[in-house]
């Protein structure tokens, strides 16, 4: 290959590479721009790219359009204990799997894969039913208690990336007196820090953006969070664009900021969970 053609085919990847973020880029690019549109302009024909004049003030009509300060809260409770549970609890089952050898291990273990398999639509009756016999129906118990028992994708990442420690270092600390639980606390959770990281971003997502679950599980309006107070922007009879665009990019901006912030740790613990079967 000579000179020029290799020089050619970097200009064609770098051409692919900007189509492809612009395709992803621009429906963030649009909600931002309609969220700071007047109403008339978004019936216009040709649409506009730019507002003639950006109504700032949208951000802060939408916010006190809905109690979203009581969503707000409710969405953070969620969000941070559900996340502590899940690494808790994860972390604690992995090591387990990792470090244990008892019978029926590998059975259990697979197990806990075929889980993997069920999709949460197939168990949200049977959850709902139990949910309701215990009287939990209307609170926030259904949406973070379950994070405290561990779910078997982040237990299978976890327990991979533990395979990949050296078993010497807790015959060492054995040696030192350490118990097990102090092998895992003072050791292995340390040492999982970059796994750890990965495994709290996909919770602290998947509990930001629920939807499913608080509509199921809530219905007073003093429990809601933020997704449904989003939804109620859209009605029968009508869809306040202005408000929803709007309000979806302020409920973007802390799982951005956070995936920016982790990106290092989760690009680390990507590569560092595969190495062990």
């Amino acid at each position: 290959m000579t000179e020029g053609q290799s020089r050619l085919g970097t200009v064609a990847k770098w051409i692919a590479l900007c189509t492809v973020t612009l395709l992803f880029l621009f429906p963030f690019y649009w909600t931002f721009v309609t969220a700071i549109k007047a109403k008339p302009e978004l019936l216009t024909w040709p649409p506009t790219w730019w507002p003639a004049v950006p109504q700032w003030g949208n951000f802060a009509d939408a916010w006190n359009a809905q109690p979203f300060g009581t969503y707000l809260k409710n969405s953070l409770l969620v969000t941070v204990l559900s996340t502590v549970g899940q690494l808790l609890s994860s972390s604690l089952v992995a090591f387990g799997f990792a470090r244990f050898d008892f019978r029926g291990r590998n059975f259990l273990f697979m197990v806990l894969l075929g889980a993997m398999m069920v999709p949460w639509d197939v168990t949200m009756i049977p959850l709902y039913m139990e949910f309701n016999w215990l009287g939990w129906i209307n609170t926030l118990k259904p949406l973070i208690v379950p994070a405290w028992f561990g779910a078997p994708f982040f237990i299978f990442l976890l327990r991979q990336f533990i395979m990949s420690i050296p078993r010497e270092l807790d015959e060492a600390a054995k040696m030192d007196g350490a118990s097990v639980f102090q092998i895992y606390w003072k050791i292995h959770l340390p040492l999982m820090l970059p796994a750890l990281v990965l495994v709290g971003t996909f919770q602290v997502l998947a509990a930001w953006n629920d939807y499913l679950g608080p509509l199921i599980f809530l219905n007073d309006e003093s429990m809601y969070t933020l997704t449904l107070g989003l939804a109620r922007f859209k009605t029968l009879h009508d869809t306040n664009l202005t408000a929803l665009a709007a309000m979806t990019i302020i409920l973007c901006l802390p799982p951005l900021v956070l995936f920016l912030t982790a990106q290092r740790y989760i690009m680390d613990s990507s590569l560092s969970s595969g190495i062990k079967g």
